[in-house]
């Protein structure tokens, strides 16, 4: 037995394979595509009726090749019908060759249903040739998806090895321009005093390089979690400022730093404090000698906004979503002005998505940017 369904027309059950309704008669293939008119609405000429024929391309084209009609039947409805068009009384093909008595009522009909179960038998294979290729094009997709996770895991894994390798060689180099600066090795003259310092920060650039590297091979791994307690908003962004008023001072930038009093917010202390961090230091990074750097943090709702606004360069509007992706940087030119591995942002995003919301952005070419994400009231603690 084949799959029942339901007759456009009464809407009873009846065989799917059956040429008429075995309730009321109708025939089926003409009533289902009346029916999809509702679906598919038609856009008519005001004049022509809606029947089954309008539905049908190349009427005349098809009679001929049936031996229905011949050609000059055919080219003489043609006219007709054009003459008809042209004092305001258009019509169809059949209704013309049914005036000049060229085609029966039954012939016509025929002729019609025939198109129409033509057609739908072509939507039909076209329906199956499509839900192949979607089927075929998902399970590539399906392999490509599953072949990207395996290379970015392999990738995560590669960075993970190699900046872990790094911290070793690092630490001695730290530890060593430690004792050498500290004039434990012996006596140093000026000079060798400011290249020790030059090192030094040099060294210290390093680390926290490395040190990205790692969050962000533990975060594509999945090892990534957040401890989550309470805090006041000021202790919170203490240490980001500090260290951005060195980089700012030195840079010719002004720093201005409004914090509303008595805000408290949950969220993992260090990492957002790290973030605050990396978006202070880009801020710092893309704003030229003389420019400004503020960061505010005040109520909104139930939450705290903290917002990090500079005048430097600004982004592009329609490159804003490309600093966000890992290992990408908008000049990526060998003589690229700005360093750094182009993971501060990505990673910022990823924890600040984590605690359940996000960093939005609203930058203007040459005319600064501006980064924000909320935190929740302490009261307002998110789980994780």
């Amino acid at each position: 037995m084949s799959p029942q369904i339901h007759c456009p027309r009464c809407g009873q059950l009846t065989e799917s394979n059956l040429r008429t309704c075995e309730n009321c008669g109708v025939d089926l293939a003409i009533a289902a595509v009346l029916a999809e008119r509702e679906i598919l609405p038609l856009r008519l000429d005001g004049s022509h009726p809606v029947t089954p024929e309008i539905l049908v391309p190349r009427l005349g084209e098809y009679l001929v090749e049936k031996g229905i009609l011949t050609r000059s039947n055919l080219e003489r409805a043609l006219d007709h019908q054009k003459k008809k068009s042209q004092a305001g009384k258009a019509i169809l093909l059949g209704q013309t060759l049914r005036e000049l008595e060229l085609i029966s009522a039954e012939e016509l009909d025929q002729a019609i249903t025939e198109q129409i179960l033509n057609l739908q038998l072509a939507l039909k294979r076209a329906n199956q040739e499509l839900e192949t290729r979607v089927r075929e094009r998902t399970i590539e997709l399906e392999r490509a998806l599953e072949m990207l996770e395996e290379l970015n895991q392999l990738k995560a894994n590669f960075i993970a090895n190699v900046s872990h390798e790094l911290r070793t060689p690092l630490t001695h180099i730290k530890g060593y321009l430690g004792i050498l600066a500290e004039g434990e090795l012996g006596p140093i003259s000026p000079y060798q005093g400011d290249a020790l310092r030059v090192m030094q920060r040099a060294e210290e650039r390093l680390e926290r390089l490395i040190e990205d590297l790692i969050q962000f091979a533990l975060i594509s791994r999945g090892q990534f979690s957040l401890s989550l307690s309470q805090v006041d908003i000021s202790v919170l962004v203490e240490d980001a400022v500090k260290q951005a008023q060195q980089k700012a001072k030195s840079a010719g930038i002004a720093l201005e730093v409004e914090i509303s009093e008595g805000l408290r917010v949950t969220c993992d202390i260090e990492k957002i404090a790290w973030v605050i961090g990396q978006l202070l230091d880009n801020a710092c990074k893309f704003t030229p000698r003389g420019g400004k750097v503020k960061l505010d943090a005040f109520q909104a709702d139930k939450f705290v906004k903290i917002v990090v606004a500079d005048t430097g360069i600004g982004i592009p509007p329609h490159r804003l979503e490309e600093i966000f992706e890992p290992f990408h940087q908008l000049d990526s030119s060998t003589t690229r002005q700005y360093s750094g591995t182009g993971l501060g942002l990505a990673l910022s995003q990823r924890i600040i998505a984590a605690h359940g919301t996000q960093i939005e952005v609203h930058s203007q070419e040459r005319d600064g940017s501006r980064f924000e994400f909320l935190l929740p009231l302490a009261e307002i603690a998110v789980h994780v």
